[in-house]
């Protein structure tokens, strides 16, 4: 395993950030650097928090996918005082794309990078949106066939737009989806163990949160990442004050939101949250769907749902019905803040965007914002790829510039059939000419048969469209294995013009190199900061 740096992709907010702009770094607590973690590892030190609540609620949650020796070490560090560092994402299948389980390393390496940098206990968390209720997001995958990206889709939507954690699935049908899923795969000397491992995941779940939290802890269990689940009842037990905090400040932090907004639009950010002044920023849940509440004439309301609560009503359900209050894009980051001790966040480029606009909504609730970390950034090479990358004399950033497109599209100029093709065009003319001559001669007869015979013509010219077409087929197909490697190429490392962290799970690779592809990526001397990673496997 070989790893490589890159710079990193073209995206101005996340390079604005790195170079510590002062165009940006107003919209955040502080920089990334070291003195940043010191005063912030102070700072926690002086908040409080109910440290043992929080570790009860974290051990309900973990004990029945199974609790490894170092989580339970990690979770009692918790107790004792130790600080976190934190990453989160919504479920997905098979833990989603790359780009979760690159989060969970990235939690990982840093809370082991400043644990050593501070002298303190830093653990990692990672924070699962059970809340979050599109489906449609997180019921698909994406495999290779053909040496092209296949998007595989667990096709049973729900009739109601339910929360992650609520929204169960048929067994035999899920089954069948990782069965294809695998048949795509082929089969290694690792698909065996790995196959029935998901399968024994799957089993075990009842819902889309279940299944990915049961992968994510088999997968990172020897690193004691500790897991907490936002829909987790428990949890939402534990917030009940936050809530409260949340609903009294409402207000106030709708605006300082929509403030800072304008001010990151007007410095060319955009409007990353699109924020209104009548917006909660809660959402209301009710037989596991949520329906987001506006302020309106002093009331929280929501149409759809056809609910109304005043002020001291909503503080009620916040105190004695938790579970029916969700939070949304704003009050999550919040919400986090109050429950953890959140020595960093481990964030995508999307939330570094969006949370550019929170400062002051934490500013409204006497908190800070924590360290945004921007998490790794990592594209595997597996050996076939390498070897093709070589033989075209093509690099990474070639693949990502189009580079290989420019091939395919010149390889298959070079291969056309252009006599036979010639010929064709031959015959187009000589059916033009002999048209005329005919219409000519029928006009003269007075016989008018005009449309019959551009009819009649233009059927000859399909006729031919069809032969220019199989012909132009059997050139690709007599060529399809060099036309099928360049496919690879773009299929693997740039698929569907995406990075592919946010197109393909990692069972695709575990399936190549075994279950201990985790581990030898968290030896790797990777650490956050201003690059693109490429492994090389």
């Amino acid at each position: 395993m070989k790893l490589e740096k890159l710079s990193p992709v073209n995206n101005q907010l996340l390079s604005d950030y790195w170079a510590e702009s002062e165009h940006l770094l107003s919209f955040y607590q502080y920089p990334y650097k070291d003195e940043s973690f010191r005063v912030r590892a102070h700072y926690l030190r002086e908040q409080a928090y109910n440290r043992k609540s929080l570790c009860n609620v974290i051990y309900q949650y973990m004990e029945p996918f199974g609790i490894s020796e170092k989580s339970m070490e990690n979770l009692k560090k918790l107790e004792k005082g130790a600080l976190a560092v934190v990453g989160g994402q919504q479920a997905g299948l098979l833990t989603g794309p790359l780009y979760s389980v690159n989060k969970a390393i990235s939690v990982i390496l840093l809370s082991k990078e400043q644990s050593e940098k501070l002298g303190i206990d830093v653990v990692p968390i990672f924070w699962i949106a059970g809340e979050d209720h599109d489906i449609l997001e997180i019921n698909h995958t994406y495999t290779i066939v053909d040496g092209l990206p296949k998007k595989k889709i667990f096709d049973v939507a729900p009739r109601k737009k339910t929360i992650a954690s609520e929204t169960r699935f048929d067994h035999s049908l899920m089954k069948d989806y990782i069965d294809e899923i695998f048949k795509d795969y082929g089969e290694t000397e690792y698909t065996h163990d790995l196959y029935h491992s998901v399968l024994r995941h799957m089993n075990d779940s009842e819902t889309f949160t279940d299944f990915f939290a049961r992968l994510m802890n088999d997968l990172f269990k020897d690193e004691g990442l500790l897991m907490i689940d936002s829909a987790f009842l428990p949890f939402r037990q534990y917030q009940t004050t936050f809530f409260q905090r949340i609903i009294e400040k409402n207000e106030e932090i709708s605006l300082a939101v929509i403030e800072k907004e304008r001010l990151l639009e007007k410095r060319g950010y955009g409007t990353p949250i699109v924020a209104t002044e009548e917006n909660a920023n809660l959402f209301y849940v009710r037989n596991g769907e949520r329906f987001l509440l506006e302020r309106k004439n002093g009331l929280f309301v929501n149409s759809a749902a056809n609910v109304k609560f005043t002020l001291e009503e909503l503080l009620q359900i916040a105190e004695q019905s938790p579970e029916q209050l969700s939070n949304n894009v704003v009050t999550r980051p919040l919400m986090q803040e109050m429950c953890l001790p959140v020595l960093a966040f481990v964030a995508g480029p999307g939330e570094l965007h969006y949370w550019a606009a929170l400062k002051d909504a934490f500013e409204v609730l006497d908190l800070q914002m924590p360290i945004l970390a921007p998490r790794l950034n990592i594209t595997f090479i597996t050996r076939r790829v390498e070897q093709l990358l070589f033989e075209y004399q093509l690099t990474f950033e070639d693949v990502v510039a189009g580079e290989v497109q420019k091939i395919m599209k010149q390889f298959i100029q070079d291969i056309q059939e252009v006599e036979a093709e010639e010929k064709i065009q031959r015959i187009r003319k000589m059916l033009d000419e002999q048209y005329d001559e005919l219409l000519q001669l029928l006009n003269a007869k007075q016989l008018h048969l005009e449309r019959i015979l551009e009819r009649n013509k233009n059927y000859h010219n399909m006729q031919l469209d069809y032969l220019s077409q199989k012909i132009e087929q059997e050139v690709l197909l007599k060529h399809h294995h060099t036309i099928r490697r360049l496919n690879i190429i773009v299929s693997e490392l740039y698929p569907n013009n995406n990075f592919q962290e946010r197109v393909f799970n990692p069972y695709q690779y575990l399936n190549l190199y075994g279950f201990s592809l985790i581990t030898h990526l968290l030896q790797l001397p990777m650490k956050i900061g201003n690059y693109h990673y490429l492994i090389k496997l």
